[in-house]
C-alpha cells in the first residue's frame, strides 16, 4: 500500500534519482506560477530524497513555500499546509518551524483538521507546529541511524550521503530529522 506524503519546502526537482513517486506540486510563491514546484535550491529535493530512501512505496505532493532563500510568509505557510490537508496523504512534513507565538492558534486550527483527517504534521519540536499536542514534534539525536527514530521522535539530522564528500560537506540539521522521521513513518504505514 502506498503512503500519501506532502512535502512544505523548496519544491522538488522531479527528475533527480533520489526522488520518486512524484505525484502532483503546487507553488505557493507569491509571484510564480502555480504549476511550477522546481526546486531552486535543492533543500526540498534533500528532503524528499531523505524520506523517499526509507523504501517506503509513497505517493509525493510537493508545496512549494521558499524561492531563492528559506524564507517565506505565514500566508504562504498556511496556504501550503491548508492544501496538503486537503490532498490524500497520510503524513505532512513540514521541516521547518517558527517561534512567533502569534501563529499558535492558526496553526492550531490545522492540526486539528489534520487530526480529525487522520493526518500526521511531522515538525521540529522546538517551534510551532511541533510543540502542539498531536503532532510529530521532531528532534536531533546523531546516535541513531538514519532509518530509524526513538519513540520520543528523535532522529538524525544527516540526510543521504553524497558519494566522493566527506560528510561534513552534506547539508546538515533539523530539516532532515524531520524527514528521516517521515520517511520511517511512512515505511511503518506501508508495513
Amino acid at each position: 500500500m502506498s503512503v500519501g506524503v506532502a512535502i512544505i519546502d523548496s519544491g522538488v526537482h522531479p527528475g533527480h534519482p533520489h526522488v520518486r513517486d512524484l505525484v502532483a506540486g503546487r507553488s505557493f510563491v507569491p509571484g510564480e506560477d502555480p504549476g511550477q514546484y522546481l526546486d531552486l535550491l535543492g533543500h526540498g529535493t534533500a528532503v524528499a530524497g531523505a524520506v523517499c530512501e526509507k523504501g517506503a512505496p509513497l505517493r509525493l505532493y510537493i508545496a512549494k513555500v521558499f524561492q531563492r532563500r528559506l524564507v517565506t510568509s505565514i500566508d504562504v505557510l498556511l496556504a501550503a499546509l491548508d492544501w496538503s490537508l486537503e490532498q490524500p496523504v497520510a503524513l505532512v512534513n513540514l521541516s521547518l518551524a517558527t517561534a512567533n507565538e502569534a501563529h499558535r492558534e492558526a496553526f492550531a486550527q490545522r492540526v486539528a483538521v489534520a487530526a480529525e483527517r487522520g493526518i500526521r504534521i511531522v515538525s521540529p519540536k522546538e517551534g510551532l507546529p511541533g510543540s502542539l499536542a498531536g503532532v510529530a514534534g521532531v528532534t536531533i539525536d546523531d546516535t541513531l541511524p538514519r532509518d530509524r527514530y526513538s519513540a520520543e521522535y528523535a532522529a538524525c539530522g544527516w540526510p543521504r550521503p553524497i558519494p566522493g564528500q566527506p560528510q561534513e560537506r552534506n547539508l546538515y540539521g533539523i530539516s532532515f530529522a524531520v524527514a528521516n522521521v517521515t520517511g520511517c513513518l511512512a515505511r511503518d504505514l506501508a508495513g
